[in-house]
């Protein structure tokens, strides 16, 4: 009979973490722990959620050397809203660098055999779309906007590396395309094109309109179902054999906000029209991944279409709307 295995999914309160902690903690084999900091898992047995503050030395020390985990899920992150971006900037770099800095130290000093981190495409100039794992240069920059995270997640991959090297545990790094689905933000301060769209589509009245930002044409998305990036981390646990592996885990295919919208309308089942407000701004980019080295070494594809995946999401935001 096989090691039931302890994994601990930090940032298990946010979109991601919330879907890969729903997953593992039904998943035979596996006994999974949870972090979070601001919320709680209301349904979650309180000897296995941790409320943690992950940038805090201490508190991430007190963790580690109290349980012995086999595997860490890192889906923690800082965010902020936007006051926070234009008062206080550099919280995305300080916080997520300390934080996962000290996770990763505790990983190595407590012997936890496998490290996974989210990272995302942030780093990939969008000009070079589609692109594989080789098709970010450090010479060549990240686009401005995302100058501060994309380094970031930069160094936290050249730390996963640099500790793989240690002999102790291994690193997965995963640069998710933009993903979506249960548990993610839909509530419009907050929330990101997805997710602000699904509110507006399922809070319209019939015959209705949705307004848009630009022509809808300029910006396109890699959109991926949150299940499938779930099975991606399943399968690097359970068949990955090399210390280090940086992967793309993306749909591969991209899609213009005009028809990411019309799909969601045509989910919903409403009869909306669109209005395209040229006044607004739309900045022109197109980012797909391509995932060949995570098929071919890990047998690994999106399974998830994008029209099912607004039906499940859709399906979910009905069941779990707030009255």
């Amino acid at each position: 009979m096989s090691k039931i295995k302890k994994v601990l999914i930090c940032g298990a309160t946010g979109f991601m973490g919330r879907n890969i902690a729903e997953y593992f903690k039904d998943i035979d084999g596996f006994e999974a722990y949870a972090t979070g900091l601001n919320r709680t898992l209301g349904h979650w047995p309180q000897d296995r959620f941790f409320k943690v503050d992950l940038t805090s030395r201490l508190e991430v020390e007190e963790l580690f050397s109290k349980h012995k985990f086999d595997i860490v899920i890192q889906a923690a992150a800082t965010t902020s809203g936007s006051k926070d971006i234009l008062e206080r900037p550099y919280l995305h770099v300080t916080d997520n660098a300390v934080m996962n800095s000290l996770i990763l130290q505790a990983c190595y000093d407590y012997d936890v055999g496998h490290f996974l981190f989210l990272s995302c495409g942030v780093m990939y100039n969008p000009e070079r779309s589609p692109v594989t794992e080789k098709d970010f240069y450090l010479d060549e920059g990240i686009f401005h906007r995302y100058f501060g995270v994309g380094w970031t997640k930069v160094y936290v991959e050249k730390m996963c590396e640099f500790f793989s090297g240690l002999g102790r545990t291994k690193h997965t790094v995963i640069r998710h395309s933009n993903t979506y689905g249960p548990y993610d933000k839909y509530d419009l301060e907050k929330s990101h094109m997805f997710g602000a769209t699904v509110t507006k589509v399922m809070s319209a009245a019939d015959d209705g309109e949705i307004v848009v930002w630009g022509d809808g044409l300029a910006t396109e998305r890699d959109l991926l179902y949150v299940d499938d990036v779930v099975l991606f981390i399943h399968k690097a646990i359970e068949k990955q054999e090399e210390d280090y592996k940086l992967y793309n885990v993306g749909y591969g295919k991209c899609f213009t906000v005009k028809q990411i919208v019309e799909k969601i309308i045509n989910a919903s089942g409403k009869n909306l029209s669109i209005a395209y407000d040229l006044t607004k701004p739309s900045i022109k980019t197109k980012l797909a991944l391509i995932s060949t080295k995570a098929y071919e070494e890990l047998g690994w594809k999106p399974e998830i279409t994008l029209d099912a995946g607004i039906a499940k999401t859709i399906q979910w935001y009905e069941n779990n709307k707030k009255a």
